[in-house]
């Protein structure tokens, strides 16, 4: 199967294992494996061999493993590996455009060009609003205060110390002024912290498709040729 791939066309499509599983994104295609990288921040690469591919419906590439197994693909094939198989490759592609070019004896080569969506992602930030608003109540706080209050008035004797020579009796009412002492309440408000809010957040991920007119180039053989 992985033999009939257009292995250009599979760059930056997703990356499936068993049961749908996300492998992450292929990033490049080498004679003898697939570069795979996953994740945004932490990029993390895989080096998944060509024999493990099972098939390409033209927007995935599908592995014959789970997402389990893909840890074992971290290692990077050796470059001579690399090299001696791009060079059986190269012998192939000689040995087949010498055939060709002997049965085809002059040919021109015409490209015929598309466009691909290529999307990536950027990283951006939003904010999320939590209002806090006074709410006013009214409160009630016993207290205990204390006064003097006169509790009576009695008549006696004289003390020795009090008895001799006295002022005139007054000519006129006159008021007496006895000292009172009273608590009275004194009100502030203190602050404190009742409560705290904890905010929680987590990642949530959303599929989104993206839609965009692309232009490609294809040939009218109807017509005739004019010489």
């Amino acid at each position: 199967m992985s033999s009939n791939i257009d292995w250009y066309d599979v760059i930056k499509k997703e990356a499936r294992g068993i049961n749908d599983e996300d492998l992450g994104e292929v990033q490049d295609v080498q004679s003898n494996y697939v570069l795979v990288q996953r994740g945004i921040f932490n990029k993390e690469r895989y080096y998944i061999p060509k024999d493990q591919v099972e098939s390409y419906d033209g927007n995935a590439l599908k592995f014959r493993f789970s997402n389990s197994e893909l840890s074992k693909y971290q290692e990077e094939p050796s470059t001579q590996e690399d090299e001696t198989d791009t060079n059986n490759i190269e012998e192939e592609e000689v040995t087949s455009t010498q055939e060709e070019k002997e049965e085809v004896t002059d040919e021109e080569n015409k490209p015929v060009t598309e466009e691909r969506l290529d999307v990536s992602k950027k990283s951006k930030e939003d904010q999320a609003t939590i209002t806090k608003k006074p709410v006013k109540e009214t409160k009630t706080v016993e207290v205990q205060l204390i006064r003097e209050e006169i509790e009576s008035i009695e008549r006696r004797p004289p003390s020795d110390e009090s008895e001799g020579e006295a002022q005139s009796p007054i000519q006129s009412p006159e008021e007496i002024k006895i000292q009172l002492k009273r608590e009275e309440p004194e009100v502030r408000k203190k602050p404190y912290v009742k409560e705290e809010a904890v905010v929680k957040k987590k990642t949530v991920t959303d599929n989104k498709e993206i839609t965009d007119e692309v232009t490609s180039e294809e040939l009218d053989t109807s017509k005739e040729i004019k010489y």
